[in-house]
């Protein structure tokens, strides 16, 4: 089991200068996402079944701008 302070950076995450580096913690029952420039600010939780179907809405939405 992953424990609250195992953050990784999110394959997610945009590359080259890391202007949109997000990091993410695999907790039992949900997945735990924060700004890794700014970690003390706070996480997002979302359930795991919910995660891959949330990501997938943020790049739908973001593409089409």
């Amino acid at each position: 089991m992953n424990t609250p302070d195992n953050w990784r950076k999110s394959s997610y995450s945009g590359g080259g200068d890391g202007n949109a580096c997000v990091e993410i913690s695999d907790r039992r029952t949900h997945m735990a996402i924060r700004d890794s420039k700014a970690p003390s600010y706070g996480t997002l939780s979302v359930p795991t079944e919910a995660f891959t179907p949330f990501i997938e809405a943020l790049k739908r939405e973001f593409s089409a701008k």
